[in-house]
């Protein structure tokens, strides 16, 4: 079990200053968030390419965003995010696509992002031609040998199943985030490993509390300070026989945030160790 971090793609040189500092404090292995199509580009692939090298990360995954409005709450949110709303489908269908290619080039099998509130009536129209979408993503990934992750937190655990049955390629899979449940309001993510546990290749290790109002999601805490269980989850996802990465996405912003993520590591270590031994 190899546990990394998140690391957002904004330009090469703030890339670099980010590997370092991975590899100064003895992680291996990230995520690579990206959210600007107009950085994936060969000459950027072969430069990042050199970058992991020279650092000595693997990517797990890549984080593909895109384009258009987002808001993360659940009322705009529902309008704005992922392939759900069709006036942005289009676009993000070919965002994916085009992300997708971008980290073949990179060498990454595992392409991850948030589809949107999934309708949770099978009836409603829109869940069709979402999962139509969704087929046509994960056959273009397909083609380029590669997984397509979603990220857990704005749909239920059976809503995310039924999607995976309805859309019927053997190429989806689940980026558990084990905080976006409870922010959500939509399960446990112990629980939800009933439902899904199958499916996991990667793994977001956050906390936090359910929502406390129907507006906004719940509050996002250190690892450890939150709902999440992190000894019943990895006993269940050892079960599951899960041994793969778990990434820690800690988005609170702070001058604190680097010592945060190190104490992470060190109580998910532990933890990982006495589940695993």
């Amino acid at each position: 079990m190899k546990i990394g971090t998140c690391v957002t793609f904004h330009s090469l040189a703030e890339v670099e200053t980010n590997l370092a500092l991975l590899r100064d404090h003895g992680f291996t292995t990230c995520q690579l968030v990206a959210w600007e199509p107009a950085l994936w580009t060969d000459e950027n692939a072969a430069r990042l390419k050199a970058l992991l090298d020279e650092y000595g990360i693997t990517v797990s995954a890549f984080w593909c965003g895109w384009e258009g409005p987002k808001v993360w709450d659940f009322y705009d949110g529902q309008l704005t995010l992922g392939l759900v709303p069709v006036e942005y489908r289009q676009m993000r269908i070919q965002n994916l696509c085009d992300g997708a290619d971008f980290a073949k080039k990179l060498g990454i099998t595992d392409v991850v992002t948030h589809m949107g509130f999934i309708p949770e009536n099978p009836n409603d129209p829109n869940f069709a031609g979402f999962c139509v979408a969704v087929r046509a993503v994960a056959e273009h990934l397909k083609a380029n040998g590669q997984y397509l992750l979603f990220e857990t937190g704005q749909e239920t655990p059976v809503t995310l199943l039924r999607c995976f049955e309805q859309v019927g390629t053997d190429n989806l899979a689940v980026n558990l985030d084990t905080a976006n449940l409870i922010l959500y309001g939509k399960a446990n993510p112990v629980d939800a490993l009933d439902v899904f546990g199958k499916y996991v290749r990667n793994l977001h290790a956050k906390d936090g509390f359910y929502p406390t109002d129907g507006h906004n999601l719940g509050r996002e805490v250190p690892v450890g300070q939150g709902k999440v269980d992190f000894r019943a989850l990895f006993e269940k996802l050892k079960a599951l026989g899960y041994d793969s990465h778990v990434t820690i996405e800690y988005e609170i912003a702070g001058d604190d945030h680097l010592d945060v993520v190190l104490s992470t590591r060190d109580y998910l270590q532990t933890i990982i160790d006495q589940v695993y031994a």
